[in-house]
C-alpha cells in the first residue's frame, strides 16, 4: 500500500454536492472527516443516529468476542514468562544448584528470543491475515514448552527452555497490539489496550496467590517438588485455553462471519474514516519490506521507541517483584501474597487513565503524570529501609509505571497508523527494543543488593525521567505536524484534508481564505 499522495483537494463550498459532506467538518475536533466520506452503499440510506446505534451494537459484539479471550491468553502469556520468579522462592535455585548470576541469566535469556522474533512474527501475521489460527497455535507451543520446564534437571536445560519460550511467546503481545488496531478506531484503542494489558496485571496480582497455593499444597506430591508442579500445571492450563481460542477469535473485520453484512461494512468503513485510508485488505496488498522501510524511515518511530524502552526499563522491577517484596522480612507465603495488592491497584488506575485518555483524545499528560509518580516511588524505596514506607513505594511502583505504559502503547498506533504493514513493523520493533531492557535489568537485583536495591532504583528513576523527556519531544513534533495539516501542507503517509475556499472572515469583498476540513490529525 503506497503512501498518501502529497496533495490538496479543493472543493467549492457552494456546491450542493459537497455542502452536506462538509457540514460537520468544521467542529475543531482533532479529526473531523466528512460523515459520508467513502460510505459503503449499504449504509448510505441510514441516518447518522441509525449508524451510531448499529456501531454501538457492533462494538459491543466485537468487545465480547475479542477482549475476554485475548485477556485470558495474555494472562497465561505473562504467567508462563514470569513464573520463574515464584519458582525461585519454591526451590528452583536450590535444587538445580544455581548461582545468583546463573538464575539472573535464566531470566534474561528469555528476552533474547523474545526480541529476535517480534518483528518477523508481526510481519508474517500481517501477511497471512489469520490471527485466529496464528495466535492460538503459538500459545499451544509455548504452553508445551512452559510445562516442559518443570522437567529440567540442570542449568543448561533451564536456559534452553527459557530461550525457546521467549522465541515463541514473542508472537503474542505485539501481534495483539496490531490485531486490536485493525478492529478499533484511535479513540477506542487506548482503553482496549489497557484491557489487554490488564492480563499481565491480573497475572501479576494472582500469580502470587496461585504460586502460594501450588507451593503449599503440591510440594512433594508424586515425588515432584513444588516449583516443578508450578510449571507443569500452568503449562497445561495454557494449552487448554489455546484450544478454546481457535473457536472464538476472528480474523479481520472484512472476513468475519459472525458480523452481519451491514456490521462488516461499518466495521471496515469506520477505520478508514478514522484515518482517511483503508486498513488491511488482503494478503496480496501487503508489501512487508516496504512497510518495514517506511517504519524505520519515520523519525517518530525512534522517539516512541526510546520513550517506551525507558518505561519498560523502569517497570523491569516486576520481573523480580517477589524477590524485592521478600526483603520486607516476611515468610515465603506472606511475601507472595503481598505481591498482589500493587497489581490490583494498577488494574483500576490503568483502566481509569486509559478511559479518560480515550474520552479526551489526549495522550501526553496521561503518560507523563503517572511517570512522575513512579520517579517519586523509586526515590522513596532507595531512601529508606523502614517497612511501611518501602511497601508504600512498592504499592506505587507498578501502578505508576504501567498506568502510563498502556496509553503509550496506544500512542504507537495513533502516531504510525498506515499502511498496516508499517504499523505492524513499528509495533513489533518498538516492543522488541523496549524489552531489551529486561536483559540487563535482571543483573540489577542480586540478593546481595537488598533490601534497598539502590542501583536498580536509581536507574529506574532516571529511565522514567528520560521517558518523560521523550514524550515531551513527541508532543512537540506531533503538534507541529498537526499545524501543517491545518494549513493543508503535506505530511508523509497521512491522508490530506479537504481545502475549502470561502469568504474571508473580515468580510472584505472578493477576499478569499482557505480552510482545511476533515482529514487525519495526530492525537497529542
Amino acid at each position: 500500500m503506497s503512501p498518501i499522495p502529497d496533495e490538496k483537494v479543493h472543493v467549492d463550498p457552494n456546491s450542493s454536492q459537497n455542502s452536506t459532506n462538509l457540514e460537520n467538518d468544521v467542529s475543531g475536533d482533532t479529526k473531523a472527516p466528512s460523515p459520508n466520506r467513502n460510505l459503503p452503499e449499504s449504509l448510505r440510506n441510514m441516518t447518522k443516529e441509525e449508524r451510531d446505534q448499529l456501531e454501538l451494537k457492533m462494538r459491543r459484539k466485537i468487545d465480547l468476542r475479542l477482549m475476554p479471550m485475548m485477556v485470558l491468553m495474555y494472562i497465561m502469556n505473562y504467567l508462563d514468562r514470569n513464573n520463574i520468579a515464584a519458582a525461585r522462592l519454591a526451590g528452583l535455585e536450590t535444587e538445580l544448584k544455581l548461582s545468583s548470576t546463573q538464575y539472573q541469566t535464566s531470566v534474561s535469556i528469555l528476552f533474547v528470543g523474545y526480541i529476535l522474533m517480534q518483528v518477523p512474527s508481526n510481519m508474517f501475521l500481517d501477511k497471512i491475515g489469520k490471527p485466529s489460527l496464528y495466535l492460538p497455535t503459538c500459545m499451544v507451543v509455548w504452553g508445551v514448552i512452559s510445562g516442559a520446564t518443570g522437567g529440567v534437571q540442570n542449568y543448561g536445560g533451564l536456559l534452553a527452555c527459557r530461550f525457546i519460550l521467549g522465541f515463541v511467546e514473542a508472537a503474542y503481545f505485539p501481534g495483539c497490539l496490531f490485531y486490536l488496531s485493525a478492529w478499533y478506531t484511535r479513540k477506542e484503542l487506548g482503553f482496549r489496550t489497557a484491557v489487554l494489558y490488564s492480563g499481565s496485571l491480573i497475572s501479576g496480582a494472582f500469580s502470587g496467590l496461585i504460586a502460594a497455593g501450588i507451593t503449599d499444597g503440591m510440594d512433594g506430591k508424586a515425588g515432584i517438588l513444588a516449583w516443578r508442579w508450578l510449571f507443569i500445571i500452568e503449562g497445561a492450563i495454557t494449552v487448554i485455553i489455546a484450544v478454546g481460542a481457535y473457536w472464538i477469535l476472528p480474523d479481520f473485520p472484512r472476513s468475519t462471519t459472525w458480523l452481519t453484512d451491514l456490521e462488516r461494512d461499518l466495521a471496515s468503513w469506520r477505520l478508514e474514516d478514522d484515518i482517511g485510508e483503508a486498513d488491511w485488505e488482503g494478503t496480496g496488498s501487503q508489501k512487508l519490506m516496504h512497510g518495514l522501510k517506511l517504519a524505520f524511515k519515520d523519525p517518530k518511530l525512534y522517539i516512541l521507541m526510546t520513550c517506551i524502552f525507558c518505561i519498560v526499563a523502569s517497570g523491569s522491577i516486576t520481573n523480580f517483584f517477589p524477590t524485592v517484596v521478600e526483603t520486607l522480612g516476611y515468610n515465603r507465603i506472606i511475601s507472595l501474597l503481598l505481591t498482589c495488592p500493587p497489581y490490583v491497584l494498577c488494574v483500576f488506575t490503568a483502566f481509569a487513565n486509559a478511559l479518560h485518555a480515550d474520552k479526551t483524545g489526549e495522550r501526553y499528560l496521561h503518560i507523563t503524570i503517572p511517570l512522575w509518580v513512579s520517579v517519586a516511588s523509586f526515590i522513596l524505596a532507595a531512601a529508606t529501609t523502614a517497612t511501611a514506607p518501602r511497601y508504600v513505594a512498592m504499592m506505587l511502583m507498578v501502578p505508576s509505571v504501567y498506568t502510563g505504559y498502556v496509553v503509550a502503547l496506544a500512542w504507537i498506533s495513533n502516531t504510525l497508523p498506515r499502511p498496516p504493514a508499517k504499523r505492524a513493523a513499528a509495533l513489533a520493533a518498538i516492543n522488541a527494543v523496549s524489552n531489551a531492557s529486561s536483559i540487563y535489568s535482571s543483573y540489577m537485583y542480586p540478593r546481595s543488593a537488598g533490601p534497598r536495591y539502590l542501583v536498580a532504583m536509581i536507574v529506574n528513576a532516571i529511565t522514567a525521567l528520560i521517558a518523560i523527556l521523550m514524550a515531551t519531544v513527541l508532543k512537540i513534533v506531533l503538534t507541529r505536524l498537526n499545524k501543517k495539516l491545518d494549513r493543508g501542507e503535506p505530511v508523509r503517509d497521512v491522508a490530506p484534508g479537504v481545502v475549502v475556499e470561502g469568504v474571508a472572515g473580515d468580510g472584505e469583498k472578493g477576499a478569499v481564505e482557505e480552510r482545511v476540513v476533515g482529514g487525519f490529525r495526530f492525537l497529542t
